[in-house]
């Protein structure tokens, strides 16, 4: 029992991890690709973190209601666990309203760098938030990108602001060449969506193993438990002890 609670609240904390209550009265107003975005309207103290309150407590109830219908095999190294299990993530966030990796780190792209003035912190910063989330930069496109504006920069003789619409537009072409080269296309950026949930889910797959492992040595340590086989990672089902 001890070990199912444990991997339930690691598959909800993972639902809800990076979730922002983006309610218009208290949010940084950027969220330019939210759903159905609510007009704005005056709450202040009690009534707004009551507000907060049943609106996590709803899509964690429904997270949940979710996870107790589908199986999820805990098998990071299969790539048709991994598959099922983002397929299980999709239907939650679906049913509960909840964002997407991609939308989330959209989101908190536009929070951490709406003040940045210069192209070049900015482009920083994206790296920094790459690296803490655990994200490859496999094609080495930072690198490219910031060649190309050092290139940019030097054709301007001065830094280049995010406000400067030609500067912006000159490196922008700049980008367009480097997505040219590595044969990335904007319509396909559905697919590439795709790809990054799916490294996503294994690596939520891969902290789930870690637990479930963890949890399983320190009940093994117990007196009750000591001569009694674990099972397999892979066989556990959360669903018979929600």
């Amino acid at each position: 029992m001890a070990l199912a609670s444990r991997l339930l609240s690691r598959s909800t904390r993972q639902l809800c991890a990076g979730q922002v209550v983006l309610r218009s009265e208290h949010a940084v107003p950027v969220r330019s690709f939210a759903k159905e975005a609510a007009a704005p309207t005056t709450l202040k103290g009690d009534q707004v973190l009551k507000d907060i309150f049943y609106e996590v407590k709803n899509k964690l109830e429904t997270a949940i209601g979710v996870l107790r219908k589908e199986k999820i095999t805990i098998e990071p190294e299969d790539p048709a666990a991994v598959s099922e299990y983002a397929k299980v993530m999709k239907t939650v966030r679906q049913k509960a309203n909840l964002l997407s990796e991609s939308e989330i780190i959209k989101f908190n792209i536009e929070v951490e760098t709406h003040e940045i003035p210069d192209a070049r912190t900015y482009l920083l910063k994206l790296k920094e938030m790459r690296v803490k989330r655990g994200l490859i930069d496999s094609q080495g496109i930072e690198d490219l990108q910031m060649a190309a504006l050092d290139k940019v920069e030097k054709e301007l003789k001065k830094p280049l602001l995010r406000n400067d619409k030609k500067g912006i537009a000159l490196l922008t072409a700049e980008f367009d060449k480097i997505n040219q080269k590595l044969g990335i296309r904007k319509e396909e950026l559905p697919k590439y969506e795709e790809q990054l949930e799916l490294k996503i889910a294994k690596a939520q797959l891969e902290e789930l193993k870690k637990d479930a492992l963890e949890a399983m040595e320190t009940q093994k340590k117990r007196e009750e438990f000591k001569d009694e086989e674990m099972p397999t990672v892979k066989s556990l089902d959360i669903r018979n002890f929600i």
